[in-house]
């Protein structure tokens, strides 16, 4: 954000420093710019959202310079922006309420962006915050440029935002595991890819569109990979399709990952699946790994011999490890169900998923604290219990616990009964991920507190404990004896041995 910011600033300041020559001071004071505003309406449900705190933060000094609440129309107004000097204010709006998390829009006149607000926050004991980054709108008080329709959307987990898919595993290993439960969105691997007949699949799950020849790029170095992908254009690599270079890129880690069949291995692709030249070796995604905080010369990794993830010193280096590339073209959107952005918002490299941002925005505020042992996430709509070191035992142990959970225990006081909630599976518990999040284990249990010390966010998970691996409920088809799980630090997925000791969250 600081260098997105800069970059603003330093535009404005040539802009407003060069080419004036008629002011009434000889061009080097000219007159401030008109009072501008910005308006808006928060809306819930096709609703107007009352009472809705909206705060208007000016980045120039890092202050909030105003807030109002909506009205009984779910409007809001701001007027009067400043400059400071000659350079024209870069103001954010967001929105809070408790019990809701938001999402905005703005037609033209100012953009929608991810901004890392993580400085506005005390620190613990000295160390830094776990990042917090707000959805807002990013305005520009240039003279005469007010801007109506800068809107927002509320969400409480009642209207979630996307649907999962069931991870296509449909053997049982034990009662209650992702084989018997076959939670999400069901798919057929006799139908869920289409050969184009020019090169191309689609994916009509996820209403992708991929590079039939899976294995024709190569493999890479990761800008290279990226380089190549954007190049890809009809009259290679089999394609008849009429695409031109630019309309391809390299996947990220969410679209990747979605490829994944939980049932299969040696390639974990579906049985039947009309890609060609897979390897079984390692590929790319575009997706930096650790958010760009210490980590920007990584990126995230998947084995697809098993669908493992691979992060090590020699898997997933950026400008030393030579991995797979594979190329996919299109948002979604046409598929059964829509993707989630992975959350990354950095830029690296052209066509990295910093710059494109594929998938369905996460929302933020995003998790809802119902106060009774379980929070909500507003993008899935699945319920997540809160206490997050209660389930704890072997792969065996931590299934039966969580299939018997029930109000009274794990700090539950919301009256469920045995056999509502379950393990996750891989899917699920993947969701709750944002890549551009240091270390998912802090954030979640971390408690921000403005600097008078009073609590902004209060930590989602109650003890969520770092370098642990939470098991899923998914088996992992290359070898029955582990199970898959996601380390809690980086929210990577590994196999572990069902024998071996893990946490799990408990979802219904």
């Amino acid at each position: 954000m600081v260098r997105s910011i800069l970059a603003v600033v330093c535009l404005a300041v040539l802009t407003a420093c060069g080419g004036i020559s008629n002011g009434p001071n000889g061009g080097t004071n000219p007159p401030p710019p008109a009072p501008d505003s910005i308006s808006g309406t928060v809306m819930f449900n096709g609703a107007p959202l009352v009472g809705a705190t909206v705060t208007d933060f000016m980045t120039n000094t890092s202050t909030v310079s105003k807030t109002t609440v909506t009205d009984a129309n779910g409007h809001y107004t701001f007027s009067g922006m400043s400059v400071t000097g000659n350079v024209p204010g870069d103001y954010q709006i967001y929105v809070n309420q408790a019990g809701y998390g938001f999402y905005p829009s703005v037609a033209s006149g100012a953009t929608v962006k991810r901004a890392d607000y993580t400085g506005q926050f005390l620190s613990n004991g000295g160390l830094p915050p776990s990042g917090i980054f707000f959805n807002v709108i990013d305005f520009i008080a240039l003279p005469d440029a007010s801007v109506n329709g800068a809107n927002f959307t509320a969400y409480d987990g009642t209207n979630p935002t996307v649907t999962l898919a069931a991870t296509g595993q449909e053997v049982s290993y034990a009662a209650g595991d992702d084989g018997s439960g076959r939670k999400g969105v069901a798919w057929s691997a006799a139908t869920r890819f289409t050969d184009n007949g020019d090169g191309t699949v689609t994916d009509n799950l996820t209403g992708l569109v991929w590079l039939q020849d899976a294995g024709c790029l190569g493999s890479a170095l990761w800008g290279d990979g990226l380089a190549a992908a954007n190049q890809l254009a009809s009259g290679t690599c089999g394609l008849s399709d009429g695409s031109a270079a630019g309309d391809w890129r390299m996947a990220n880690l969410a679209e990747l990952e979605s490829v994944m069949d939980a049932s299969a291995s040696a390639p974990a692709l579906s049985s039947g699946h009309p890609f060609l030249n897979v390897s079984g070796g390692i590929y790319w995604s575009s997706t930096s790994y650790y958010g760009g905080v210490g980590e920007s010369d990584k990126a995230w990794t998947i084995r697809l011999s098993d669908g493992r993830y691979m992060n090590d010193t020699s898997s997933n280096i950026k400008a030393s490890s030579m991995n797979v590339v594979w190329a996919v073209k299109g948002m979604g959107g046409s598929g059964t169900i829509q993707l989630q952005a992975t959350g990354f918002y950095v830029p690296y490299f052209a066509g990295d998923d910093g710059n494109v941002q594929a998938g369905v925005p996460l929302i933020y505020p995003r998790f809802i604290d119902h106060n009774d042992g379980t929070i909500s996430d507003t993008m899935t709509g699945l319920v997540w219990l809160k206490q997050a070191d209660c389930i704890h035992g072997s792969w065996s142990e931590a299934l039966a616990a969580a299939n018997s959970l029930a109000s009274g225990q794990c700090g539950l006081t919301e009256g469920s009964s045995a056999g509502q909630w379950r393990m996750p599976n891989r899917a699920e518990l993947l969701s709750l991920s944002d890549r551009a999040q240091t270390n998912m284990a802090q954030y979640f249990g971390y408690t921000y507190r403005n600097k008078d010390g009073s609590t902004y966010q209060a930590s989602i998970f109650t003890n969520y404990i770092e370098t642990q691996y939470y098991w899923t409920s998914t088996t992992d088809a290359a070898d029955p004896s582990s199970a898959w799980t996601v380390y809690s630090c980086d929210f990577g997925v590994y196999d572990i041995a069902k024998t071996a000791v893990g946490y799990t969250l408990a979802v219904r």
